[in-house]
C-alpha cells in the first residue's frame, strides 16, 4: 500500500462503533460518587415538622378529649351480691370517707349549724328493690355507695357526695345525661321538701345545662341551695362539679307539694331522705 493511501485512510474518521470500542477498552472507569450523610439542616427541619405535628394533633385531641373518643375497654359491672362486688363498694365507701373535699367541709362547717345524712341508708329492703337509685342502679360499677349528704339544719343549702361507675354511661366513659338529671332531680328535691310544710314534694319543672362531659368513676358534688318558698311551692338550683371545683352541668328545678301529702307516711320519706346522722354514724331520731 502506497504511503499516499496510507496517509489518506489515516485522516479519515473511524466510525462511532469502532471509537466506542477502543474507548471502553482503554478508558479507566471512574470511582461511584460517595453517599452523602443528612444534613444538620435536613435533620432539624424534620424534627421541627413532626414536633409541630404532634403539637397540632394534642391541640385537636387534649388527652381528655382522646380519652372520650377513645374510651379503654371496661369489664362488666361486678355482681352486687359477690365477695369482689361487696368489697369494691366497702373500697370505694372508705375512699369517700377520706377525700379532701369532705374531710374539709367536716373541719370548717360549724356542727351546730350543719349535719349529715345518708339517703336511703335505712330504707326497707322490699321498698329498695323496686326504687330507681336505692335498688336498680345501686351496685358495683353503678351507684356503689349511699350518697353522702352535708346540708344545713336550715336546710337552704347542701352538698351531696357520690360516686358515679362505669355501669351508668351513654357513650362509653361519659356518664349519661338521663342519669345526671335523675341526680339533679333527687338532690334538689331533698332540699325541697325540707322546706314544704308537709315534708312531701314533686317535680313540676326540672332545666338542667351541660357544661362539660362527665366522666364514669370518680366522685361528683352537687351542691343545692333553696330559693324561693311560697306555700306548697319552692324554688331549688343546683350546680354538678368534679372534686377539683370544675362545673360540670348545673340545674334549676321547681317543687309542689300534693295535695294529697297529709296521707303519706312521714316516717318513710324520713329514711329515704336520710336522717341526720349522730357522730357514731347513726342516725337523730326525729319524733
Amino acid at each position: 500500500m502506497s504511503s499516499v493511501l496510507l496517509r489518506r485512510l489515516a485522516g479519515k474518521r473511524l466510525p462511532t462503533s469502532a471509537r466506542s470500542v477502543r474507548l471502553s477498552s482503554t478508558a479507566t472507569p471512574s470511582p461511584a460518587p460517595a453517599r452523602r450523610g443528612i444534613s444538620i439542616w435536613t435533620a432539624s427541619i424534620a424534627a421541627a415538622t413532626v414536633g409541630l405535628a404532634g403539637y397540632a394533633a394534642g391541640a385537636v385531641f387534649p388527652p381528655q378529649a382522646a380519652t372520650i373518643l377513645f374510651p379503654r375497654v371496661a369489664p362488666p359491672p361486678l355482681p352486687e351480691d359477690s365477695p369482689e362486688g361487696r368489697q369494691h363498694m366497702q373500697d370505694l365507701e372508705d375512699q369517700m370517707q377520706k377525700l379532701p373535699f369532705l374531710q374539709e367541709l367536716r373541719a370548717t362547717q360549724d356542727p351546730e349549724e350543719w349535719y349529715e345524712a345518708r339517703p336511703y341508708l335505712l330504707f326497707p329492703e322490699e321498698r329498695r328493690v323496686n326504687n330507681l337509685t336505692a335498688g336498680v342502679l345501686r351496685g358495683p360499677g353503678k351507684l356503689a355507695v349511699h350518697a353522702l349528704v352535708r346540708a344545713r339544719k336550715d336546710e337552704k343549702e347542701s352538698y351531696v357526695i357520690l360516686h358515679v361507675g362505669r355501669a351508668l354511661c351513654g357513650h362509653d366513659g361519659i356518664v349519661h345525661g338521663g342519669l345526671l338529671a335523675t341526680l339533679l332531680d333527687e338532690s334538689l328535691a331533698r332540699n325541697a321538701i325540707n322546706n314544704l310544710p308537709e315534708r312531701v314534694g314533686v317535680t313540676a319543672t326540672l332545666t338542667i345545662n351541660y357544661k362539660a362531659p362527665v366522666r364514669a368513676d370518680q366522685f361528683i358534688v352537687i351542691k343545692t341551695q333553696v330559693g324561693d318558698v311560697n306555700g306548697r311551692k319552692a324554688l331549688v338550683s343546683g350546680i354538678v362539679q368534679d372534686l377539683e371545683g370544675k362545673e360540670l352541668a348545673n340545674a334549676s328545678a321547681l317543687f309542689v307539694q300534693p295535695r294529697y301529702a297529709k296521707m303519706l307516711d312521714p316516717d318513710m320519706l324520713r329514711k329515704r331522705m336520710g336522717e341526720p346522722l349522730k357522730k357514731t354514724g347513726e342516725p337523730v331520731v326525729i319524733d
